[in-house]
């Protein structure tokens, strides 16, 4: 392990410039108070602070071994980084550069100017959703909100009639109430798709509770592991995930799931439980990923940080952390987009019209 909390070498040099530029920069004082317990450097010592986000990352994040990131020879290489840096902006900048190795959409820096981010999950790779075009030809003017939940009926005059479900994210809430409304109004559909493109993620509990009405049995999804040590490959045995059945409605019709690689993190593991039930089929584009239980910490000078510290893995014991490939490919057309035709809500209606 390098130069981390207990390490003391070049402290006195380091401490005086980077302790300096932080306090300078941000207007910490240089009071340690009781929560400072035996700080080795300056509350306000931007290598100290350096040094605790390193070693918090090094002992809890979860994914090193599975993403072969060699995390101890990153350590000097954003350690010599951060020996130019001279405002609180440029600190920050070197600690989300050295974070930006985890290669993870969970893993953020918040001060209170920015947030730093990895989005590179999904900015390389093509939308496949024009929230305009679900909006305006597929919602329309006359669609039902339930709670976080919009809906309508496509194809109404045909004898198989589709229903349509938009769910935008996981962190809009809904109740048994909200479900038992929309199912009623969906009932005389054949098949149903529920779009969670674009859907970033939000409550587990919401994503784990819409796919239970869809399920007529409980039903293994994947296992979570727990870190138990600071060495990174410290986990639990793996813990068996289920979906229990709706003790309520369930939809047992065809359903098709539409993603895209947007959808991240709850989302992900909604299309996870989604997969292993044999009336669904997920069609699109291989989702963003997001396996692992975010946790939150925080660095003395009051930064806070997250990072994935549980990995979710699918039946086969399989990381879920870079996404799922869907049952069936399906990109969007772009010409038809243009023409506000959306073809992989037009390919979902025609696979379930067509199912026997």
């Amino acid at each position: 392990m390098k130069n981390t909390i207990s390490n003391k070498r070049d402290k006195t040099v380091r401490s005086a410039w980077l302790g300096t530029v932080l306090m300078a920069a941000t207007g910490l004082t240089a009071v340690c108070t009781t929560a400072c317990h035996k700080l080795e450097y300056e509350y306000n010592d931007g290598l100290y602070n350096y040094d605790v986000l390193w070693k918090t990352l090094d002992q809890r994040y979860c994914f090193f071994s599975y993403k072969n990131i060699n995390w101890d020879s990153l350590y000097d290489v954003h350690l010599a980084q951060l020996k130019h840096c001279r405002t609180s902006d440029e600190i920050f900048k070197t600690y989300c550069d050295l974070m930006a190795n985890l290669r993870d959409g969970h893993v953020n820096l918040y001060a209170a100017g920015d947030v730093g981010r990895y989005w590179k999950w999904y900015t390389d790779y093509p939308r496949n959703f024009s929230q305009e075009v679900v909006e305006r030809h597929y919602l329309g003017d006359d669609y039902r909100i339930a709670a976080g939940l919009s809906y309508t009926i496509l194809r109404p005059e045909a004898d198989r009639k589709i229903g349509y479900i938009r769910y935008e994210s996981f962190s809009d809430g809904f109740g048994e109430g909200n479900l038992l409304s929309l199912f009623k109004y969906l009932e005389p559909c054949y098949g149903l798709i529920i779009d969670v493109r674009d859907n970033g993620g939000g409550s587990l509990d919401y994503a784990t509770s819409l796919a239970g009405h869809f399920a007529d049995e409980k039903t293994h999804y994947g296992y979570i592991r727990h870190k138990t040590g600071p060495g990174h490959d410290d986990f639990s045995t793996p813990e068996p995930h289920y979906i229990e059945p709706s003790e309520h409605i369930r939809w047992l019709k065809p359903v098709v799931v539409l993603t895209n690689r947007h959808c991240y993190s709850a989302t992900n593991t909604f299309v996870c439980m989604m997969r292993q039930l044999p009336n669904v089929t997920i069609l699109g584009d291989s989702t963003g990923g997001g396996g692992g239980l975010p946790f939150n910490s925080e660095l003395p000078c009051g930064w806070t940080f997250r990072f994935s510290a549980a990995p979710m893995l699918d039946i086969d014991g399989q990381h879920i952390e870079n996404g799922l490939a869907p049952d069936v490919f399906c990109a969007l057309d772009t010409v038809a987009l243009r023409n506000g035709t959306d073809s992989m809500i037009e390919t979902a209606a025609d696979r379930l019209q067509a199912a026997q």
